[in-house]
C-alpha cells in the first residue's frame, strides 16, 4: 500500500485554506490535513464530518507545529486577517509565520506554499506604512526563501468574493461602492476560491520537476486587470440593470484605507504581469472569466 501524500493546510476553515482542503479531496492525488488552534470547534468539526484529517497546532507554540507536521510531504499556509490593530502589538504574524517555516523545515517538509502579498510600504515607495497585513508577508516570502525549503508563493490580487457585499439595490437599480478610490481606478482580481486551489494544486504536482523551475518563485494570481467602471459596466450587462458607483468615505482603519489609498495613487497590484499569466500557463492552470463569476456567483444574489 502506498503512503498518503500528505498536505497540511494553515487557514483550513478560512477563504482559501477551505478551498485548498475542498480541491485536494476532489482531486485525490494529496491527503489534506487541517492544523487548527481548536480541533473541537464547529469549523473544525464540519472539516472532519467531511472526512478531512483534523490536527491540534498553534502557529504561536512551535512545538506543536512539530508534532501537526509530521509526516506531511507539503504545506499550505495562509494568515486569515484578525484585529488589524493586533499587527502593532504582541505575537504577530511574523512569529506565527516564522514558526510555521522553521517547524515545517525541522520536520523534513518537502514542499511550502505560501499565500502572500506585495509591500504596500515598497509599492508607494514609502508613503503608506500601515499595511502590515501586506507588508509582513514579504518579510516571510523573504525568510521562507532563506530556510532552504522547497517553496512557492502564491499573490492573489482583489477578491471577487469580496466584490457583492460592495453592491447595494436602489431605486434605478445597483449601485457599487468602495472607498476612497475612484472609478477609473484599475484593480487586479482574484477569484479565491476557484483560482487559488487550483494554481496550488498545481504547484503540488510539479514541484519535484526540475525544468518547471518552480521553486523560490512568486505567481501573482490575476484573471483580470480593469477599472472598477468596467467591472460596475459588466456587473449591469449581467444582472439586466442600470449599474453607477460610488466613492465611498474612508472606513477609519488606517491598514485598510491605505491600501485604497495606494491603489488609487499608483495603480493596481501586478500591472506588469500578463493575463493570463504565462508561468501559470505553463502548469496547465486555466484561471477563471470575471463573466463566469458575474454568472455564477453575483447573479443568484441579485436576480431580480
Amino acid at each position: 500500500m502506498s503512503l498518503s501524500r500528505i498536505v497540511s493546510v494553515f487557514g483550513a476553515t478560512g477563504l482559501q485554506g477551505s478551498a485548498v482542503i475542498r480541491a485536494l479531496l476532489k482531486d485525490g492525488t494529496f491527503t489534506p490535513r487541517a492544523i487548527s488552534r481548536d480541533p473541537t470547534s464547529e469549523a473544525a468539526l464540519k472539516l472532519k464530518a467531511s472526512g478531512v484529517e483534523v490536527v491540534k497546532g498553534d502557529p504561536l507554540n512551535k512545538a506543536s507545529l512539530l508534532s501537526a507536521l509530521h509526516g506531511s510531504e507539503a504545506v499550505f499556509a495562509v494568515r486569515e486577517l484578525g484585529c488589524f490593530s493586533s499587527l502593532h502589538q504582541g505575537p504577530n504574524e511574523l512569529v506565527q509565520g516564522k514558526n510555521m517555516i522553521d517547524a515545517a523545515k525541522e520536520v523534513s517538509v518537502k514542499f511550502f506554499v505560501f499565500s502572500s502579498l506585495p509591500s504596500i510600504t515598497d509599492l508607494s515607495g514609502g508613503k503608506y506604512k500601515n499595511c502590515l497585513h501586506f507588508d509582513h508577508k514579504v518579510v516571510l516570502d523573504d525568510y521562507l526563501r532563506a530556510s532552504g525549503l522547497a517553496c512557492a508563493s502564491l499573490l492573489p490580487g482583489s477578491f471577487l468574493e469580496n466584490y457583492w457585499k460592495c453592491l447595494t439595490q436602489i431605486a434605478t437599480g445597483y449601485d457599487y461602492s468602495v472607498p476612497i478610490i475612484t472609478a477609473n481606478t484599475r484593480q487586479a482580481f482574484t477569484w479565491a476560491e476557484r483560482e487559488v486551489p487550483a494554481v496550488t494544486l498545481a504547484l503540488l504536482k510539479n514541484y519535484t520537476e526540475p525544468s518547471k523551475n518552480i521553486s523560490g518563485n512568486s505567481y501573482p494570481i490575476v484573471n483580470a486587470i480593469m477599472t472598477f467602471a468596467e467591472l460596475a459596466s459588466m456587473t449591469g450587462e449581467a444582472l439586466g440593470a442600470e449599474m453607477t458607483f460610488t466613492t465611498a468615505p474612508p472606513l477609519g482603519i488606517p491598514a485598510v484605507d491605505d491600501v485604497y489609498k495606494a491603489n488609487g495613487e499608483f495603480g493596481a497590484l501586478y500591472n506588469s504581469t500578463p493575463v493570463p499569466n504565462p508561468d501559470l500557463v505553463a502548469l496547465g492552470v486555466t484561471l477563471g472569466a470575471i463573466e463566469d463569476f458575474l454568472e455564477t456567483e453575483v447573479k443568484p444574489r441579485f436576480r431580480k
